[in-house]
């Protein structure tokens, strides 16, 4: 591995972390940090490790692979061609859904994805679960003018449940935060144990009102689940400060609109924006149960 310097762009740092660690096919892979690492991490260190930037590139499939639980994160953006799922070599599997789940939420214009044969029609907002065992799965626009956003959350799965389309009008949703502390949000449930079924992801989209910037403060970690935040509806000058890593020993990353930070189940997760903002979150691992939190007092951050 060649030696970090400040000539190098966060791709070529990511190239190097990585060049030991990818599958054949357009899979790149990230492996999991432990704590001891993220306190000698610099700031394009962190960026390479827990930021993925590189998401909803026009009319491709992307897709990355962690380590931690083994969580695939990704994105499609159909043109006027459709998009298919398939990167079966690089998971030495005969198809995605061989061994695996997966939501889809679209956050782009009005959109198509079409499992085994059934399409099924996804406005921006509503989202999709695809269950184990659907060898067929594709990804289309409706208006390739203004062409959907998939974005892609995958964990591994032993139990098969069925495609579900998920309307967020028809999603639980939960008041939280207060003005005064500058965190109103909305909170939607898409995939939980008491909505649509899974295996092991839990999924939903949080948006913070007008005036709000701040995300899940006071902070928790939850050892039992690995989770993924994407940040989106940020102005093209926004920005979200991340907050990561051990409550005593926390790092931060400047996140911009579209991009998605890993979280180690060891490490909190909150932001603050520059504006109000909406993020998707998906968590997988031990347990579904969303109120399996460890709360970190305020007190103890550092």
């Amino acid at each position: 591995m060649a030696s970090l310097n400040t000539k190098h762009t966060g791709e070529q740092i990511r190239e190097e972390l990585m060049a030991a660690r990818s599958f054949p096919g357009q899979l790149r892979v990230l492996p999991a940090t432990d704590p001891d690492t993220l306190e000698r991490c610099n700031s394009r260190e962190l960026r390479a490790r827990f930021l993925i930037d590189s998401l909803f590139q026009p009319e491709c499939l992307q897709l990355v692979y962690s380590d931690q639980d083994r969580l695939i994160v990704g994105s499609a953006v159909p043109g006027a061609d459709t998009i298919t799922l398939d990167v079966s070599r690089a998971l030495r599997a005969a198809y995605f859904t061989e061994r695996r789940e997966l939501g889809v939420i679209n956050l782009g214009g009005p959109g198509l994805i079409e499992v085994e044969g059934t399409p099924y029609e996804l406005p921006g907002r509503d989202g999709l679960y695809i269950g184990r065992g659907n060898p067929s799965v594709s990804f289309a626009s409706q208006n390739s003018r203004d062409p959907a956003a998939f974005y892609i959350v995958s964990y591994p799965a032993h139990v098969s449940y069925p495609v579900t389309v998920i309307r967020q009008r028809d999603a639980e949703r939960l008041q939280l935060g207060d003005a005064a502390t500058a965190n109103r949000r909305n909170l939607y449930k898409y995939i939980h144990p008491a909505g649509v079924r899974s295996c092991q992801l839990v999924m939903g989209l949080t948006e913070l009102m007008t005036g709000s910037v701040w995300n899940t403060m006071p902070v928790h970690t939850h050892q039992r689940r690995s989770e993924i935040y994407l940040y989106f509806d940020l102005p093209e000058k926004a920005v979200v400060l991340h907050c990561l890593g051990l409550p005593g020993e926390t790092r931060h990353l400047m996140v911009r609109n579209r991009q998605a930070v890993l979280s180690p189940s060891w490490s909190i997760h909150a932001g603050a924006g520059t504006s109000n903002y909406s993020f998707v979150w998906a968590m997988g691992g031990e347990n579904q149960d969303f109120s399996d939190q460890d709360p970190v007092a305020m007190e103890d951050l550092a």
